[in-house]
This record gives structure tokens, C-alpha cells and sequence, in this order.
């Protein structure tokens, strides 16, 4: 791999005597890839036993109590993936979320959230209590973390597609943890991808740290006092990492740095200049030739008593209020004070359970639910609020494929199951018709095994919904239909295998 000069000069001064076993590793160091299980869906300690012939584990991430390491096979096109039982991550990339301190219960931020892998982490970690802001400027990234959240079962989360800045007009003083893994320039990334490599020069850390700067300022205003902030990036410079925040907290002194856990060759912070007298040793360096990873930087900041005058000068306060007022005049969603009549019919008619407690939104056609009920967010792209519940349409209420995802097979009174291995199942997953009598399906009533005949013959004129399971009934892949001997299938267009 050739590496750029400037890159390996700027090392050459970080890592001295260290520089040749740091550039070994990415001529001759291996590589390594990571899964983490999602504890929404399964105890860590069973994926070894559903595995299968999906992956070879390896073992445990040091830094990630349900990381693992792995080898070989197709783990994303294994049912479990589409299950949503683990993400697929690279190893140094669980340290931020998988160690920094939360609140239980609490109000969490991911600033900079697609594709999902910290998200979809910390909201494991959250075990659907609290409330979990997903945010990432990018309308078509957003995409991509709506589907990761919705299919690792998450309900508590709001996801976001916002400035910063815009954010903290709304959020002031309300998270109890913000997660920021910065915009930054991507070193950690040349040894599995050579187009950061090439693309190195046009993403240099004087730009990246314009970015880092205004995305810790809105973070600011949006932290609690109390609160703690993980600040993160997949690069190596030390101008975007320990003088980023060597920066942040020289104009916030009320912030100090908190321990970060070390096992199996993290190593702590770099100083940033000969002047500083913080410690960052505090601080987390995950390098390539000391760690199996790809590397990584995480420092965490808790916020102390605000200095006097930090909520700025009467007419900076002034202008975010008029400001504030400009984007409450469009709304995207309207609530509802109840649960609509339409959703507890369909409970009542088709589950085992009651329809979830907490705030209703109508957003367009769609209906969602969020456990908790949040601040003001009138004028902000909202792209998910809560659980995506389904639609209702000439008083009938249909059931999301989403939602499904966040329940268990327990809670449907109609089961398809499909043996993970079976034919059906990759049929499935491309969208086809299943058929009933087929290899490896087997059909539940209020979880009594049935006579398939039976069932279809009382629903041949009267197609019944129906949630659709794989690995012994232990994960809900999605939804279809009864009707005639075939269950049509309801499994989202946009996620269907093609191959």
C-alpha cells in the first residue's frame, strides 16, 4: 500500500522508534473483522450455538462484552443478520459507545449517527429504557440508520436528519450523554479501504477540524451539566483528536476528562503541545499495531458547573429565540393523546399482547410511537420517531414490518415458522409467495402447532396476517399474509435479497 509522505511524516513524529511497526501493520498486518451481538434479541453467550454455518467466531472484543471476532462465511446473508441478532462492525469502532458512561434510564445523542453501528449499540446497552436521539445531517445516510434501528428492534428511538446547530435550538440542556464520532480524516480507514488513502489530501485535518470545532459547540449547548460527551474519530492526527478537544475545553473550562478502560494494548492520549498540563493520558488510543483493529481515538468529557455568562449575551439569547420561533411555524407530525381505537382493535384481533404505552404521532399516513415523550421538535426533519407502528387506511390498522421486529414470536397469535436452513427461508427474504405445505414451515396458533389444512381452510376468503419466524421460532423476520394455501409476502421491498 503506498502511503501518503505527509501521512507517514506526521507519524513519523507521533510514534518515533514505533513508526516501522506501525507501518508494518499495514503492509503485512492482518486484518480483522467484528460482529457484535444486538442484546435487544439475544444473550451474547448463545450466538455461538445459532451460528451456524453463517461465520466462524473467534474471540470475545476485549473492549465490547458482546463483540466478537470472526472469520470467514456470509454473515450478512444469514437470517440472523436480517433478524437484526447482530452488526457487522469493525472492532475499534465498538470502543466509543461500548464504554462510555451512561445514565440508566437516560437521554442519549449519536450527533453523528449513520450508518447506525453506535447507535444500534447504545441502544442495546439502553435495554429500551431512556430516550436515544439518532442524528446525522445527511438525508440519504439517514436512510440507512432508520433500516439499521428498525431492524436491530429498537423503540426508543427519534432519529433526526439535522444540523447541529438546528438540534440545540430544541435540545438545550437536555442529554444526559452525547456520542460524537466526528467527521474527520479517515486514517484508520486506509488499511480497509484504499479509496481514503487516495482521498486523503482533500479531507485535511485543518477542514475537519472546522467541522469537529462547530459540532462540539452545539454539543455543548445540548449536554446537561453532569452529563458526559464521547468524543471519537478514525483518524491518527493528533490536531483532530487530543487538539480538538484540548480546544473545546480551553474555551469550556467547567469540562474535565474522565478515565478510559485500556485492555489488550489501548494506550492513553498524546499531548498536544508542550504547554498543556491536562492529562491526556485520560484518554484512548486504539493504534493498528498494537491492537486487533483498525484504530481509533475516544476521550470522554463531563460537563461541570457552567462558568458565569456561558448561555452568551442577551442578544445571542434573543436571536435563538426568534430563530426558534421562524421553525415552530411547520409541523411535521401531529400527536394523538391516546392510542388510536383502530390500533387496539387489531391487538385484540391478531395478538397475544395490548398495544405499547407511549406518545403517538401521525406523520403523513404513518403512525409511530415513542416510549417517552420528548421536547418540542416542531420544524425539525423528523425521519423516525420511536417504533414505526403501520398505517391506517378506511379504518383498518396494518402492522408494520418494523414493529414486528421489536416484538417476539410469543406475541402473535398467527406463526409461520421457517427452518433457518430451509428453501422457504431464502425465499422469504427475495420477497416470494411461501407455501404453506412446503419443506421446513410450520404453522402456530396462540402457539398450538396446527393442522395447516385446517387453518387455511377457516382463512381461504379471509387473509390473515401473519408474523414469519426463522431459527426455531426464536427471531420474527417480518410479516405475510394467509390466503389460499400461500402466505403472500409482506417483507419490505427495499430489503429483499436480490441474489
Amino acid at each position: 500500500m503506498k502511503l501518503p509522505e505527509a501521512f507517514i511524516e506526521n507519524m513519523r513524529g507521533l510514534l518515533g522508534d514505533e513508526l516501522p511497526s506501525f507501518l508494518d501493520s499495514f503492509e503485512s498486518g492482518e486484518r480483522y473483522s467484528g460482529m457484535r451481538v444486538n442484546t435487544l434479541r439475544l444473550e451474547a453467550e448463545r450466538l455461538s450455538e445459532i451460528a451456524g454455518d453463517a461465520v466462524t467466531l473467534g474471540d470475545r472484543i476485549p473492549w465490547c462484552e458482546n463483540g466478537y471476532y470472526y472469520t470467514g462465511g456470509q454473515p450478512g446473508r444469514s437470517p440472523l443478520y436480517h433478524a437484526g441478532v447482530y452488526y457487522i462492525q469493525e472492532p475499534s469502532a465498538m470502543y466509543p459507545a461500548g464504554n462510555v458512561p451512561l445514565k440508566e434510564g437516560g437521554k442519549v445523542l449519536d450527533l453523528c449517527a449513520a450508518p447506525g453501528g453506535k447507535s444500534t449499540q447504545l441502544a442495546a446497552r439502553m435495554g429500551g429504557k431512556g430516550l436515544l436521539v439518532a442524528n446525522d445531517i445527511s438525508e440519504e445516510r439517514v436512510k440507512a440508520l432508520v433500516k439499521n434501528l428498525q431492524m436491530a428492534g429498537v423503540s426508543n428511538a427519534l432519529v433526526m436528519n439535522e444540523t447541529p446547530e438546528n438540534l440545540a435550538e430544541k435540545f438545550e440542556g437536555y442529554f444526559d450523554t452525547i456520542v460524537v464520532d466526528a467527521p474527520c480524516s479517515g486514517e484508520g480507514m486506509f488499511r480497509k479501504d484504499e479509496e481514503a488513502v487516495k482521498h486523503w489530501d482533500s479531507y485535511g485535518s485543518a477542514r475537519c477540524r472546522k467541522m469537529q470545532d462547530g459540532i462540539l459547540e452545539a454539543a455543548d449547548k445540548m449536554l446537561k451539566e453532569g452529563g458526559v460527551i464521547s468524543y471519537s474519530t478514525c483518524t491518527f492526527e493528533i490536531e483532530e483528536n487530543e487538539g480538538a478537544i484540548d480546544a473545546f475545553m480551553d474555551r469550556h473550562p467547567e469540562y474535565f476528562l474522565l478515565e478510559t478502560p485500556k485492555p489488550a494494548g489501548i494506550t492513553g492520549g498524546l499531548r498536544p503541545n508542550p504547554g498543556t498540563v491536562r492529562d491526556y493520558s485520560l484518554c484512548a488510543r486504539l493504534w493498528p499495531h498494537k491492537v486487533r483493529g483498525e484504530g481509533h481515538f475516544t476521550a470522554f468529557l463531563q460537563k461541570g458547573e457552567a462558568a458565569e455568562g456561558a448561555d452568551g449575551s442577551e442578544a445571542e439569547q434573543e436571536e435563538r429565540k426568534e430563530r426558534r420561533k421562524k421553525k415552530e411555524r411547520y409541523r411535521s407530525f401531529r400527536r394523538y393523546e391516546n392510542r388510536p381505537l383502530e390500533v387496539e382493535d387489531y391487538f385484540d384481533s391478531y395478538m397475544r399482547r395490548s398495544a405499547p404505552d407511549g406518545c403517538w404521532f401521525y406523520m403523513g399516513e404513518n403512525l409511530y410511537c415513542l416510549p417517552v415523550t420528548p421536547p418540542d421538535i416542531d420544524g425539525l426533519k423528523v425521519a423516525m420517531a420511536g417504533v414505526y407502528m403501520g398505517e391506517i387506511k378506511s379504518g383498518e390498522f396494518k402492522l408494520s414490518h418494523r414493529l414486528a421486529l421489536t416484538l417476539k414470536p410469543s406475541d402473535f397469535a398467527y406463526l409461520v415458522e421457517l427452518d433457518a436452513n430451509a428453501p422457504e427461508t431464502e425465499r422469504y427474504l427475495k420477497g416470494e409467495t411461501i407455501v404453506v405445505s412446503g419443506e421446513g414451515v410450520n404453522v402456530k396458533v396462540f402457539g398450538k402447532t396446527v393442522r395447516k389444512e385446517a387453518l387455511f381452510e377457516e382463512r381461504v376468503s379471509e387473509p390473515c396476517c401473519v408474523a414469519v419466524t426463522s431459527g426455531g421460532a426464536s427471531f420474527v423476520l417480518g410479516l405475510g399474509a394467509i390466503s389460499s394455501g400461500t402466505i403472500k409476502n409482506l417483507y419490505p421491498k427495499g430489503w429483499r435479497r436480490f441474489t
